[in-house]
């Protein structure tokens, strides 16, 4: 727990902003260090005619003794919310007392952190009770209408809260340092199923009432909530897939490695502690490509390729179950310590299952994106360990090479250390620091602790602080060459030289995975020729492909290269997925110029009402970068 001194924790007090430490979170208002929310009572009802939640929340609270420190300002309850419109408080000093009417405080709306709410109280109450509703633009849900779901008869909804977005559905210290457990009650319309990141506590009830429990306390980023018309397939006896019944049946035949892939991470790092493993396939507006929420994976129908290919998806959200859920990074700043260590586990549960070769493809390629990320990012951003990013959204602030630089570190550590001793290190620390949130200090001290000590001069303290605080990729850093990559270099320098005819590609190519044609279309040179396109488009047929990971790719070149009948299939994509890393570098393309930008809006236009609100956010903002911006010279 962070300790602060009086002089701190006054200013803390007073500006709603913790210090600017590694344990300080500058994207909350919350004050735990004052008092922390321990279980959350929560009680819903879903109303798809006004695009809100209504109800109320219970928070129990665990309030934190600090020398020098009295009077009002250490007798108030500080929260996040964004949109909420607050409808009453009241708190109690025990759980079965009389409930006392409070008056909460909502402060003025920050474009980023929403608005603080405080509520003083007449002592330390141990629950405080808040009912609100949401609004119909809450950053943190997407409500879709019938016609945009598979089955277009039912309505739909799911939350998405990482970064900072639970705040905009329910009124709580939305900061991954405060971990609690919870209940919901949740009322949905008769037909529509709902389902949360917790246990189910049996059938809804005559009303309509669906009922949870997580046990095990989560950061608020982890909340979710999901509503809908969906039907449930087992897996195994701990796992099985949600969907909408359309699609259901091809989501498990995609995913049915699931159980191999929980029995291979357990091997490796220990028991799954969240009792299921459930997987929830959304509908193309879900703007990530998955998100761990305990016991309920969200994840977007663009994996479902019919080959397994991009199955590395779930061993990632998987993954999470140890890196993320179970141990957690106290602030966003320190993001590295969830995505780092779970892109590294990715790899090692993809090569358990499906071999070393596969799992050398994945590295290799995340590999790639780290050097393509690297251009054009500012030295201050490439560390590991981010700088205070104040006055920034979380979602943007943090690089995407956390994931792939972070893995990269972790590699390097096994490399220096043997494989064997490695995977103790990493057991014990998701042993020790279980339902914990940490700070990169809190891993360089037990790795120090413990791996480091064991062997004192296998890395030393610059080679560590090069991976977490230096730019770019240390020359330590070990290359992966994925084997079964060469053949698709030859192949595309073959084509490439005209000693390959097109068709023999695609005869070549027939057994190709999805990462074997990723590889070989990021290759290719900035722009093509016409007729290189033209063959190329009709042996694989690119333009029109469903498959996200080509088109991210595809589209692209076509824009660059001028390449006209690529339009109609990349209108249809952007229409239909909402998907924030197959989407936003077709738009990066198109705003480079006023007449694809022009385009590109009427495009974004139509597919806006089906987009989640963080996406519609971040295309707009690619969008305006380049608005303004005269007509092109005739």
């Amino acid at each position: 727990m962070l300790q602060l001194s009086s002089a701190l924790l006054t200013s803390t007090l007073a500006t709603g902003q913790a210090p600017d430490t590694r344990a300080g979170d500058e994207h909350s208002y919350a004050q735990p260090e004052r008092v922390r929310i321990r279980h959350s009572d929560l009680t819903l009802k879903v109303d798809f005619g006004t695009r809100r939640l209504e109800g109320e929340v219970i928070h129990t609270l665990d309030w934190q003794p600090l020398a020098g420190v009295g009077g009002e300002t250490a007798r108030r309850l500080v929260l996040d919310t964004r949109g909420l419109e607050i409808l009453s408080a009241h708190g109690r000093e025990a759980e079965a007392g009389r409930w006392l009417r409070l008056r909460p405080i909502l402060g003025h709306p920050e474009p980023t952190l929403g608005a603080r709410l405080t509520i003083p109280l007449p002592r330390e109450l141990k629950q405080v009770r808040i009912r609100y509703r949401t609004s119909p633009d809450a950053s943190g849900l997407q409500w879709l209408s019938p016609s945009m779901t598979a089955g277009g008869k039912k309505p739909f909804l799911f939350s998405q809260s990482q970064a900072i977005h639970a705040r905009s559905w329910v009124p709580l210290q939305d900061t991954p340092s405060v971990r609690f457990t919870f209940n919901a009650q949740v009322r949905v319309p008769s037909g529509i199923t709902a389902l949360m990141g917790a246990e189910s506590l049996g059938p809804p009830t005559a009303h309509g009432n669906h009922r949870f429990r997580m046990e095990q306390p989560i950061p608020s980023y982890l909340l979710a909530l999901a509503a809908g018309d969906l039907a449930f397939q087992p897996l195994g006896e701990r796992a099985g897939v949600w969907a909408e019944p359309s699609i259901l049946e091809r989501a498990a035949t995609e995913f049915q490695d699931t159980p191999a892939m929980l029995t291979a991470a357990e091997s490796l790092y220990g028991p799954y502690r969240w009792g299921r493993y459930d997987l929830l396939v959304l509908p193309p507006s879900f703007p990530f490509g998955g998100m761990e929420n305990p016991r309920l994976t969200f994840v977007t129908p663009t994996v479902i390729v019919g080959d397994r290919s991009l199955v590395g998806l779930i061993a990632h959200e998987l993954a999470h179950s140890w890196s993320g859920n179970l141990v957690t990074n106290a602030t966003w700043k320190d993001f590295w310590l969830n995505e780092g260590f779970t892109t590294y586990v990715e790899a090692r549960i993809l090569e358990a299952v499906y071999g070393r070769a596969f799992a050398e493809m994945e590295i290799a390629l995340s590999q790639d994106n780290l050097r393509a990320d690297l251009t054009g990012l500012p030295p201050s951003r490439q560390g590991l360990r981010q700088p205070s990013s104040a006055g920034e959204d979380p979602d943007h602030a943090v690089p995407h090479l956390v994931y792939d630089k972070g893995a990269w570190f972790l590699r390097f550590l096994e490399l220096r250390h043997g494989r064997e001793a490695f995977d103790g290190f990493l057991r014990r620390w998701f042993d020790e620091h279980a339902f914990q949130s940490v700070t990169s200090d809190t891993f360089l001290e037990f790795y120090e602790r413990t791996l480091g000590s064991g062997m004192p001069r296998a890395v030393s303290r610059s080679e560590l602080l090069e991976w977490l605080e230096g730019p770019g990729i240390p020359g330590t850093a070990a290359v992966v060459d994925a084997r079964r990559f060469a053949a698709v270099d030859a192949a595309r320098t073959a084509w490439l030289a005209g000693t390959l005819e097109a068709q023999a590609l695609s005869t070549q190519g027939v057994s190709w995975t999805t990462l074997e044609w990723v590889r070989f279309l990021e290759g290719l040179p900035t722009t093509l020729s016409l007729p290189a396109l033209t063959r190329l488009d009709a042996v694989r047929g690119l333009s029109g492909t469903p498959n996200g990971e080509l088109a991210q790719r595809w589209y692209p070149l076509t824009v660059r290269s001028g390449y006209a009948p690529a339009r109609e299939g990349m209108a249809a994509f952007l229409k239909k997925v909402g998907r924030r890393k197959h989407i936003l570098p077709i738009y990066a393309e198109l705003s480079r110029s006023p007449s694809d930008r022009a385009w590109a809006r009427e495009v974004f236009d139509e597919a806006r009402v089906g987009y989640h609100p963080i996406t519609s956010v971040s295309v707009e903002a690619l969008l305006e970068r380049h608005d303004g911006e005269g007509a092109e010279a005739p």
